[in-house]
C-alpha cells in the first residue's frame, strides 16, 4: 500500500475508530500511525466481538484506548470532540448469531450507531464518518457481479440491522449534512481476524480448525463462489473515502475480480496444514440464511476513487497464516 499520496491530508488529523481492537479496526490503526495520525480507539471487548487485545499489543503506547460502548451517551461526546474523522468499524458481525439472539444484535448494530450519530449532530457535526457494512444487505443475488443498484433482501436479521445503520448515516447526512460513506464488504480476511469462533465468519473457522488440524466441515456443495478481500485492501479503501470529499454521501461495494469457491479455500489450506474436511447438508437453521454464490462489482469506487484490490487470496492467506504460525496461541 503506498501511502505517500495520503501524508499530508491526514498528517496531524484527529482520527477515531469504533471497534479499534478489532481485526480491521487494529491493522487500520497501525498504518494511521505511519501516517503520523492522533489516534483514538473505542472498543467493548465484548465476547461476542472479534476484538483481541493482543491486536494492539505493538501499538498500545502509540493510541489512546477507550474501553467503551457506542451505547454510553455520557461517554461518547468527550471521546468524539474535535475528532476529524471517524472510522466506524464497530458492529457485530455474527448471521447465525444474529438469528440466535436478535435482540443483542439490535442493541450492537442499531442502538450502538443511532447513538455515535446523535452525539456527533449535537457535539461534533464537522466530522467525516465512513461506515463499513456487508454485502448481506443483498440477501440472495439476482444478479452477478451484484453492483449498488441491487435489490436490497437481507436474509437475516444481521443484513438488516446494517441496512438500517447505513439508513441512518445517508439521513444524518441529508438531514444534518453530517458527512458519511458507507462501503459494504465482502469476505475480509488477514492477521487479527478471529480464527475460533465459528459465527463470525467461514474463513476464520476454516483456519483456526485447519491450524489445529480439526475436521473442516462444507456446507452445501462446496462450488459456492466469494470473493474475498485482504485486510490492506480493505484499508486502503478506507483510508481513500477520508480523503476525498467527492465519496461523501455515497455507498460503495467493495470486491475482487478473483472468485474462489469454498472448496478451492480448502485446497490452498491443505497446502500449508494436514486436515481432512467433508461436505454436508446445511443445518436447516444456516440453509434458511444461506445466499449462495455472491461476489460484487466494484467498478462505481474504481471508477469514483481510483480503488481496485490488490492483493490475491494466495497471497493474502500466506501472510495470514505466517502470522498465525507466530501468534495462534493468542487467537485460539
Amino acid at each position: 500500500m503506498d501511502l505517500k499520496e495520503y501524508k499530508g491530508y491526514y498528517s496531524n488529523k484527529k482520527i477515531l475508530i469504533t471497534g479499534g481492537i478489532g481485526f480491521i479496526g487494529s491493522n487500520l490503526a497501525r498504518v494511521l500511525i505511519k501516517l503520523g495520525v492522533d489516534i483514538s480507539v473505542v472498543d467493548n471487548v465484548l465476547p461476542e466481538s472479534s476484538a483481541n487485545l493482543f491486536n494492539i499489543m505493538d501499538i498500545k503506547n502509540q493510541i489512546k484506548i477507550y474501553f467503551c460502548d457506542l451505547r454510553d451517551s455520557y461517554s461518547l461526546p468527550h471521546i468524539i470532540k474535535d475528532t476529524d474523522i471517524i472510522f466506524n468499524l464497530a458492529g457485530y458481525s455474527s448471521h447465525i448469531g444474529s438469528m440466535r439472539n436478535p435482540f443483542f444484535d439490535l442493541e450492537m448494530n442499531c442502538v450502538s450507531h443511532l447513538n455515535l450519530l446523535e452525539t456527533c449532530r449535537r457535539y461534533n457535526p464537522r466530522v467525516k464518518i465512513i461506515f463499513t457494512s456487508t454485502r448481506q444487505v443483498y440477501g440472495r443475488p439476482q444478479y452477478l457481479p451484484v453492483d449498488e443498484k441491487h435489490p436490497l433482501n437481507p436474509v437475516d436479521i444481521n443484513g438488516i440491522h446494517k441496512l438500517t445503520v447505513e439508513r441512518y448515516h445517508i439521513l444524518f447526512f441529508k438531514t444534518y449534512k453530517l458527512k458519511s460513506t458507507i462501503l459494504r464488504l465482502p469476505n475480509v480476511y488477514g492477521p487479527g481476524m478471529a480464527i475460533k469462533d465459528e459465527t463470525l465468519g467461514f474463513i476464520g473457522t476454516f483456519i483456526g480448525k485447519a491450524i489445529k488440524g480439526e475436521k473442516i466441515k462444507i456446507f452445501g456443495s462446496g462450488k459456492q463462489k466469494r470473493d474475498f478481500l485482504y485486510v490492506d485492501d480493505v484499508i486502503d479503501a478506507l483510508l481513500r473515502c477520508a480523503f476525498s470529499e467527492k465519496a461523501v454521501g455515497e455507498v460503495y461495494n467493495l470486491g475482487h475480480n478473483n472468485r474462489y469457491s469454498l472448496m478451492e479455500v480448502v485446497e490452498i489450506l491443505k497446502t500449508y496444514y494436514e486436515f481432512d474436511y467433508e461436505i454436508v447438508d446445511f443445518p436447516e437453521e444456516r440453509k434458511k440464511i444461506d445466499i449462495g454464490d455472491y461476489y460484487g462489482d466494484f467498478s462505481k469506487i474504481y471508477n469514483n476513487l481510483g480503488w481496485s484490490p490488490k492483493i490475491d487470496l494466495k497471497e493474502g492467506l500466506e501472510i495470514t497464516i505466517n502470522y498465525y504460525y507466530k501468534f495462534k496461541n493468542y487467537y485460539l
